[in-house]
Order: structure tokens, then C-alpha cells, then sequence
């Protein structure tokens, strides 16, 4: 099956944001609590920072922003929401801060019903192939109890490099993953 992943445009923000709201509640809510992420994805997935975010990476060679589409036969399902028929996915990544050699994945979501489809792998190798004229490594941190985001970058090759707390709640840590670009790591 081949999927298509594109660059987001600003059309694609409602789609972007109810992706992230399905997915972060099917991977957060029993570690942060359901208020909690509804008040996370409001404030990190506003619409307008959203639109800000996909602009930007449009308008730039050093960043990223993509949405993954269904296929045609994934199109035809009656039960799929207009936004699933717009994006079941999406990845963004920035230079990191502090080192101008490295990626920042800041964010990548595949609606809960589509994960294990090859949507995020899609979205990944993608994000890397565009990625690597401007970077060595790409890295990005994952909540250390996100069990299945963890198993899918550890499957993308993707090392444990560091431990940090987070901020969303008291003693919850994260993971720092990283991998080199232009290898598989498989």
C-alpha cells in the first residue's frame, strides 16, 4: 500500500489538531489524565500556533511539516471522520537549539486506529529523507511510560540517549532518542 505523504498547508490545521487530540488521549490519558491532555493539546496545538508552525516550515529548508494521507481504499470507509479523510498523520520537525547538526522531531501522530498501518514509518522516512542535506542526526524526546511510541522509534533505529523531566506532571520523566541521518539503523 502506498501512501502518500505531502507537505501540511494551512488547510490541514483542524485535521493536524484533531489528530493530535485523538492520539494523545489514547497514549496519555492514563499516564497524565484526560483533563490534562485535553488542556495540553489545547494549548500546544492551537490552531493559529498551528498555522504558524506549518508556514514556517514552508517557508524554510532547515524544517518540516507533513501530513500523511489515506489511501483510496481507506478513503471509502463511511465511518472515517472528514478529518481522517484529510490526515491521518502528521510530522513536524526544527533545528534543535542548541546544535545546529540536529533535527528536532517536535511532534509526530497517527490517529489511534491507524497505528501499526505504516502511516508513522511513512511519515518518518520521509521527515529523513528531507532532512538530511541539512542535518547529521534528528532527535526528539518521548514520555517514558509511552509505551508504543518508544517501541516505534526504538523499531526506526533510534537510540536511548538521555533521561529528563518533563512538565506536564510531577516525577514523570521523558526519554531523549536520537538517530543519525542517512542510516537506517536497522
Amino acid at each position: 500500500m502506498t501512501r502518500v505523504v505531502r507537505q501540511a498547508t494551512t488547510d490541514d490545521v483542524w485535521a493536524v489538531h484533531e489528530t493530535a487530540r485523538e492520539s494523545w488521549h489514547a497514549a496519555y490519558d492514563e499516564i497524565i489524565g484526560s483533563k490534562r491532555v485535553d488542556d495540553v493539546v489545547d494549548d500546544w496545538y492551537a490552531v493559529g500556533d498551528l498555522e504558524s508552525s506549518i508556514s514556517d516550515a514552508t517557508d524554510r529548508d532547515d524544517a518540516a511539516f507533513f501530513v500523511v494521507e489515506p489511501t483510496p481504499t481507506e478513503c471509502e470507509s463511511e465511518t472515517d471522520s472528514d478529518f481522517e479523510r484529510d490526515c491521518l498523520g502528521f510530522a513536524h520537525a526544527v533545528p534543535w537549539p542548541e546544535d545546529s547538526d540536529v533535527a528536532f522531531l517536535a511532534r509526530l501522530y497517527v490517529r489511534p486506529e491507524r497505528w501499526g498501518s505504516g502511516a508513522g514509518t511513512r511519515l518518518l522516512e520521509r521527515l529523513e529523507a528531507d532532512l538530511e542535506s541539512s542535518f547529521d542526526r534528528i532527535r526528539l524526546s518521548v514520555l517514558a511510560d509511552n509505551d508504543i511510541g518508544i517501541s516505534f522509534y526504538e523499531s526506526a533505529g533510534f537510540e536511548h540517549v538521555g533521561t529528563r523531566e518533563t512538565g506536564l506532571a510531577a516525577g514523570l520523566e521523558e526519554y531523549v532518542y536520537e538517530k543519525r541521518l542517512g542510516d537506517d539503523g536497522r
